[in-house]
């Protein structure tokens, strides 16, 4: 896959930056010595660590050089690093490992979630968020633009698979944890159109497709999705359009 584009990520970024807020809330009041974001991006997630525990040890990874190079400018005293969630494995026991939208790119990431729970240390917590809405019709209708195009072949596959059910998760992690809890939540975004709604998801879901095609595959593309987008939601009073957006929640705590 071609590299993220902090720049079309932060388009949104109040917005993006709401579940990392919602899910940081959640995390139980302690003072942790190390906390790392994983999947970092642009460092949005990142700059609520730090405001919530200045005095800790705080860094960051992701895969994407463009979004370390943005979160480095953002926040020059923490330390970021090139690395992939699936294989990383911190140098000692973690008290934090945050994780906001990430996960769902990776199709083991349950068992990636196993191996993180045994990098916290006793009492450590693991905070995870997952966007959980294939069934929207932003995304539903990347399937089926995708799958009636004439260089269909091209994207056959591109689309991430759905998060497993919340009863999975629990009993993967309920054995490990002295609390869990796992939610969900469905927030609604007014964006100023149709094109708002495809300029949020050309950075994250879009983002497969478009990577497989040429230039003028993508723009036919982009052109039929944006006619089927602006079928699909309703103009509210005020002309902003409602992007509903699902969400998975997990704030898993280690046995001490």
């Amino acid at each position: 896959m071609q590299d993220w584009s902090a720049t079309q990520y932060l388009k949104f970024e109040d917005e993006r930056t709401r579940p990392s807020r919602d899910l940081l809330a959640q995390v139980p009041a302690v003072e942790p010595g190390r906390v790392v974001d994983i999947g970092c991006g642009p460092g949005n997630s990142t700059e609520l660590l730090v405001e919530r525990w200045p005095q800790a040890e705080i860094s960051g990874i992701d895969t994407s050089p463009d979004m370390l190079e943005k979160a480095r400018k953002r926040l020059s005293g923490v330390s970021f690093e090139l690395a992939d969630a699936e294989s990383w494995t911190p140098a000692e026991k973690v008290d934090v490992l945050f994780a906001n939208a990430v996960f769902q790119w990776l199709p083991n990431h349950p068992q990636v979630l196993v191996r993180l729970m045994d990098q916290l240390a006793p009492g450590g917590t693991l905070a995870v968020q997952m966007p959980d809405n294939l069934g929207e019709p932003s995304h539903r209708l990347m399937r089926e633009t995708a799958a009636e195009m004439p260089f269909a072949a091209k994207m056959a596959g591109a689309g991430r698979a759905p998060l497993p059910p919340v009863g999975y998760y629990y009993d993967l992690l309920k054995p490990l944890c002295g609390r869990l809890d796992i939610w969900h939540t469905h927030y609604n975004h007014p964006l100023a159109g149709p094109e708002a709604i495809m300029e949020w998801v050309k950075s994250t879901g879009l983002k497969p497709y478009l990577d497989v095609l040429d230039e003028g595959e993508r723009q036919a593309f982009l052109a039929r999705y944006l006619e089927r987008v602006s079928e699909a939601y309703a103009v509210q009073a005020d002309g902003k359009v409602l992007l509903g957006f699902k969400r998975l929640f997990i704030v898993a705590v280690r046995k001490g």
